[in-house]
């Protein structure tokens, strides 16, 4: 199916995208796929579909093992120069990783999992490299694949093909240990009248005026709901009310299974 054209609204609108994995034309992927020419290969294509002149920023998907860094950041500066990219970034890079790549073709983005269950970020460097370099840094799955919105619990059913079967933080064990994490979310909730992910969004917009989670969504209720929560106020009482009882609460389960975590933070 073709995508709508966004020549209509192109100047509302940033465009973020992302190469790196290489794609079969039935849509399977054959792995990691960072070579020069594959990257230029995913941009002009991109460009095609999304019918634009210019992507905002293009992302790598993941660190190919394969392809330094170098060559890659280089090849994105060659795309900026010839005016079909705008922005650079990286997504579940590490600290080295980054720096490296910073240093051929400065980095707008760069893109991990982080939130209050998932706090990786703080421990490996990542966000301390961000924040040293100027580069704005973005989570994903900011409401931990929906744990952290209160809709979900143990006896929670996922559709035979969702990820979260295969998640060991969704093993009904770790959903049970995990549901602390929410109560403490629904009672600042319940104090601030807001939602559970609306505390989750606005902790993280807390930490940092550079970071600016995307929590992602099906339902328009649902954009409305997290986009509310940059109108939630944490005072910093209730910032160290939420560490020191989040400090308390052992997260149960690797956020991915093993075979995906084995291609981040490369």
């Amino acid at each position: 199916m073709a995508l709508p054209s966004f020549a209509p609204f192109r100047d509302q609108v940033v465009i973020a995208t992302k190469f790196g994995f290489g794609i079969n034309p039935n849509g399977g992927r054959y792995g990691l796929d960072s070579r020069p020419e594959h990257i230029r290969q995913v941009a002009d294509a991109s460009l095609r579909r999304l019918k634009v002149e210019t992507i905002d920023l293009l992302y790598q998907h993941r660190v190919d093992p394969n392809v330094p860094i170098e060559d890659v950041a280089d090849t994105v500066k060659e795309l900026i120069a010839q005016g079909k990219v705008r922005c650079f970034g990286l997504s579940e890079a590490s600290a080295k990783t980054i720096r490296r790549a910073h240093a051929v073709q400065p980095l707008a983005a760069v893109q991990s999992e982080y939130s209050l269950w998932t706090r990786d970020p703080e421990r490996n460097g990542v966000l301390a490299v961000c924040e040293e370099l100027e580069i704005g840094f973005v989570p994903f799955s900011p409401l931990g694949a929906g744990f952290l919105t209160g809709k979900i619990d143990p006896t929670t059913k996922f559709a035979a093909d969702d990820f979260r079967n295969i998640s060991p933080r969704f093993a009904a064990d770790a959903r049970a240990a995990n549901m602390a994490l929410v109560d403490l979310l629904t009672r600042v909730a319940e104090e601030k009248h807001a939602t559970p992910a609306q505390i989750a969004l606005a902790w993280l917009l807390a930490q940092k005026p550079w970071i600016v989670p995307i929590p992602g969504t099906k339902k328009v209720e649902r954009l409305d709901e997290n986009l509310a929560a940059a109108n939630v106020e944490l005072t910093p009482a209730d910032l160290r009310e939420i560490e020191e009882a989040a400090a308390k609460i052992p997260v149960k389960g690797e956020r991915l299974p093993e075979a995906v975590l084995k291609l981040t933070n490369g």
